[in-house]
């Protein structure tokens, strides 16, 4: 059986992004190059692996610089918040400078580095160092002419450290025709890094590339990184994942009618796009949203690209809503910058520092497609990509607003991110009777039944107002006047049949009157007639009743004679 190969031991550097590339950090014990033209940040990279090593891991630092003296250095950290006076009265922090002027030496014989090598000894043993940098060491060389004895004595150098089980960064200028100006890399083969500071339309962006690392996977693609009041901070583009946990609770849109067409509202969490043409609305959906989220209790970041928060505040009281009261109750804040101040990942570090500070729970970017204006639509949309999974790795519900211009595909973004995104509101201007108008369609809403109509929608003193559908006798959407005109000629015909049945009403109530007149009047005549006949059938009783009276009585009298005459 085969025995388990050994597992190569890593030194976490604390740079942010760099040990995700790495997979944990740079090899422990040994040195990494790292190489990079003037202004690239190599300085800044290489003292805060020293720092970090000391303020997170507890391990003293020595930072040896070729160039800058301890002085110059401090100054320089504590504009990022590091204080390295503080670590050195503490003894964790080594501050060593070598400087060699070629003007001062006079080279006769061969040469080695043995002073060189007990001073950086006595360093490490005075505060038992356990990681060093060597910053600028292209200046080492600079001062000799032999440089095949001078390659020599570093090569040993470094054996030397590494023999110290201490883990090193050496940084070192780019050559022209290779990494190193003087063929370093030949000699530091365990892990290379360099360092890019490129100007594109006339935007500097920092890039950062693993060319090489000895015994472990790792990133080999350009990343970029930005220099900053937090230090050094690379963005991998590999750190953006997918594996985020998701939530069924859903939120306002904080206008009802369009919460009806999500069937109540949008997922927390997702991730919204409102595309269209200038002037659709698409800041005024915005307001929307924050003030719902605002007033909730939730707190929102609200990041303008075009136009200040004075700005945004004023415009958006003309449609009723007072953002304002909720900057000045802390539960909003605003980020505006433009585009072209920097470049994006300074942007995207900017958005994500003021996350981790603010802790929002929306958070509306408005436009993003001012970024192309910076930027080709690619670094964009690797940028947003980055964007979008932070903020749902946060569960942050987030709005991202794009204009789109009058001659695209409705259906389409120019930096193409739609299918970044959970649910995508196209607004549309819709043209009829010589009128344009604002329309509203959900293109999509993942996990969610929604809607498939377009509904007008209207700016009005209390926010937007979407519109009930009409359409003409011939199915047609009709929208504005044309919905005016329609809805006007509908309720003129239906106020002409109302009428033309009130008239027959009332001629069917005067018809009615007559034929009741009548009705009385033949009721008069029959009850008359009835009475007479009643009469003359009563007279008829009473007559046949004397009859049969006086009959009787003649008969009685006709009985009672005959009698007597017998009798007599």
């Amino acid at each position: 059986m085969n025995a388990p190969s050994p597992v190569l031991d890593k030194c976490p550097t604390g740079i942010a992004g760099f040990d995700d590339l790495c997979l944990g950090g740079v090899p422990r014990g040994r040195a990494t190059l790292l190489a990079g033209q003037a202004g690239a940040g190599k300085t800044l990279f290489a003292m805060s692996f020293v720092l970090n090593g000391i303020e997170r891991c507890g391990e003293p630092g020595v930072f040896v610089s070729f160039e800058e003296n301890p002085g110059e250095l401090a100054v320089n950290m504590a504009s990022l918040g590091f204080d390295l006076e503080r670590l050195q009265k503490e003894k964790r922090l080594h501050l060593l400078h070598l400087h060699l002027d070629p003007h001062e030496l006079i080279e006769a014989g061969e040469f080695d580095l043995d002073g060189v090598f007990l001073r950086l000894g006595a360093a490490i043993d005075a505060i038992g160092a356990r990681r060093i940098a060597l910053d600028a060491v292209e200046n080492l060389f600079s001062s000799f002419s032999d440089l095949r004895i001078l390659r020599g004595e570093f090569h040993r150098l470094l054996n030397w450290i590494k023999d110290k089980g201490i883990t090193a960064i050496v940084t070192t200028e780019r050559g022209r025709d290779s990494i190193t100006r003087h063929g370093l890399e030949k000699y530091l083969a365990d892990c290379v890094v360099t360092l890019d500071n490129r100007v594109d339309a006339q935007i500097a962006t920092r890039r950062l590339r693993i060319v090489k690392y000895r015994g472990s996977a790792h990133a080999s693609d350009e990343c970029p990184f930005i220099l900053d009041r937090n230090g050094f901070s690379v963005m991998p583009i590999t750190s953006a994942g997918l594996a985020y946990p998701v939530s069924t609770e859903r939120v306002s849109t904080g206008i009802p009618s369009l919460d009806a067409m999500l069937v109540g509202g949008i997922f927390c969490g997702s991730s919204v796009l409102v595309t269209g043409t200038a002037g659709t609305g698409k800041s005024s959906i915005a307001a929307h949203l924050v003030d719902a989220a605002c007033r909730r209790g939730e707190r929102c970041l609200y990041v303008a690209l075009e136009e200040s928060p004075d700005q945004v505040e004023r415009n958006m009281s003309s449609i009723g809503f007072d953002l304002a009261q909720w900057r000045r109750a802390g539960l909003l804040r605003f980020h505006a910058s433009r585009p072209t101040s920097s470049g994006l990942e300074t942007h995207l570090a900017t958005v994500f520092a003021l996350v981790d500070e603010f802790q929002p729970k929306f958070v509306v970017v408005d436009p993003i497609s001012a970024f192309s204006t910076a930027s080709n639509d690619e670094p964009v949309k690797l940028m947003l990509i980055r964007m979008v999974d932070r903020f749902k790795s946060r569960g942050i519900t987030s709005l991202f607003n794009a204009l789109t211009s009058g001659n695209t595909m409705a259906e389409s973004t120019a930096i193409g991110v739609s299918s970044l995104m959970d649910v995508w509101f196209l607004l549309r201007n819709l043209e009829l009777a010589g009128e344009r108008t604002r329309g509203l369609y959900v293109c999509k809403a993942r996990g969610m039944a929604h809607s498939n109509q377009i509904r007008e929608f209207l700016l009005t003193d209390e926010g937007v107002r979407l519109v009930d559908v009409v359409l003409d006798d011939n199915g047609q959407l009709l929208t504005g006047s044309a919905r005016q005109m329609y809805k006007s000629q509908k309720e003129g015909d239906a106020a002409m049949r109302r009428a033309a049945a009130g008239r027959r009403r009332a001629a069917l109530d005067n018809r009615r009157q007559v034929v009741e007149a009548k009705i009385a009047a033949m009721r008069a005549e029959f009850d008359e007639e009835l009475r007479v006949l009643e009469a003359e059938l009563s007279q008829e009783d009473a007559d046949q009743d004397a009859a049969e009276r006086a009959a009787a009585a003649m008969a009685s009298r006709r009985s009672g004679g005959s009698r007597r005459d017998e009798d007599q």
